[in-house]
């Protein structure tokens, strides 16, 4: 694999700040380095408090170390710094500083091999944590005293010190900037691509008998029954599965949750319980059927329905929010991992809950409604009754 320039990786990494032109200042990266840094150091003290069980601990320092470097290149490019202008000086003194770079030096020129990763945290990885906080801690300083504003010298000094740092904390992980660059641009446009491609849906190839209805109408009442309030869906006058309860002893209308699994199934063309209440599942391959259209992905779908439905209680429902924590999208995959679904990226994930809670909040608003989905154009629709 042609190694990866620090150049290539600032450009491609630039395109996911998405905050660059709106708040063309330092304040922000500063922030988000400082965050990371601190994300960094909690992962070592986890694993520190917790060795045996602590088992994502490679995984987790990974990923914050490509989170770190995402927010260097930010905050250099708002000085108008490349990585590579950094990187040049990585070991030479501070007489011997270059100005500029050079767009095609890579990150594996300025690398040395990097050591396996220990089972423990080892305290040279420690010291150079914390000389990588220090660095960062210099930059929040001067920064805070206006000294680095109007003195782009100092300024790229203080960058300097933080990717030399940066780096060593990476090689005494076992991990080389390459491989934190790389990973941190799969992460980013996995979450905020630059162009959002909808993957195909995965019963495609399948007879259209098993494939999910591409165009669907479903009315959604909230009747009594039996001295209950419950949420009755029907398709064309034909009722859709049992009617719902909240299963709660305090009411709060999660009857109305199949929204949430037509969404699904409108945005990532996948929902078991969809499937199931439909009677599509894929049956022409048993090992589909009883993998992907069983009774263990029916279950998972609900407990995410349900898992997400538990944090949006707290944040009103995500009225008005526009983009979801990452760590609630990445524990999303998470739960359905070793299922379809997990290769669905996760601004499709996003697009799939917010859209699925608009519609639920409409729902519940009007106490029933009809819902539109088309799983071609990827959407879902609400109708006021």
């Amino acid at each position: 694999m042609k190694s990866l320039t620090l150049a290539t990786y600032q450009a491609e990494a630039l395109k996911t700040d998405q905050r660059r032109h709106d708040d063309p200042g330092l304040a922000f990266p500063l922030l988000g380095l400082f965050g990371e840094t601190g994300s960094l150091l909690s992962e070592v003290k986890k694993k520190q408090r917790d060795p045996i069980a602590y088992l994502g601990y490679k995984e987790s320092v990974g990923e914050e170390l490509g989170d770190v470097l995402w927010y260097l290149a930010a905050l250099a490019a708002r000085a108008e710094l490349g990585l590579d202008e950094l990187a040049v000086n990585l070991d030479r003194s501070l007489t011997d500083w270059q100005s500029t770079g050079s767009a095609e030096l890579s990150f594996a020129a300025i690398e040395t091999p990097a050591v396996g990763v220990s089972a423990s945290p080892s305290p040279a990885f420690e010291q150079t944590l914390l000389k990588l906080a220090g660095e960062v801690g210099l930059l929040m300083t001067d920064h805070a005293a206006g000294r680095l504003e109007r003195n782009r010298s100092a300024l790229k000094g203080r960058l300097i010190g933080v990717l030399r740092a940066l780096r060593a904390a990476a090689h005494e992980a076992g991990i080389t900037l390459e491989d934190a660059a790389r990973a941190n641009l799969t992460k980013i446009f996995d979450r905020w691509p630059v162009e959002r491609h909808y993957p195909p849906l995965f019963d495609e190839a399948f007879p259209a008998r098993e494939q999910l209805p591409r165009q669907l109408v479903i009315d959604i009442a909230e009747v009594e029954l039996n001295g209950k309030t419950m949420a009755r869906l029907t398709r064309e006058g034909e009722l859709v599965g049992d009617p719902l309860t909240d299963n709660r002893d305090n009411d709060d209308d999660y009857r109305f949750h199949d929204v949430f699994h037509l969404s699904y199934a409108a945005h990532l063309g996948w929902s078991p319980t969809l499937r199931r209440l439909l009677r599509v599942k894929r049956k022409s391959d048993p090992q589909v059927d009883e993998v992907q259209d069983g009774a263990r992905a029916v279950l998972i779908e609900e407990g995410i329905a349900t898992w997400i439905f538990n944090h949006a209680q707290r944040l009103a429902m995500f009225e008005g929010i526009t983009a979801l924590d990452y760590g609630l999208l990445k524990s999303v995959r998470r739960f359905v991992a070793g299922y379809e679904a997990e290769t669905c990226p996760l601004w499709l994930w996003e697009e799939a809950i917010l859209k699925g809670y608009e519609v639920f909040c409409a729902v519940r608003a009007h106490r029933g409604g009809r819902v539109h989905i088309d799983l071609e154009a990827r959407s879902i629709q609400y109708e006021q009754p």
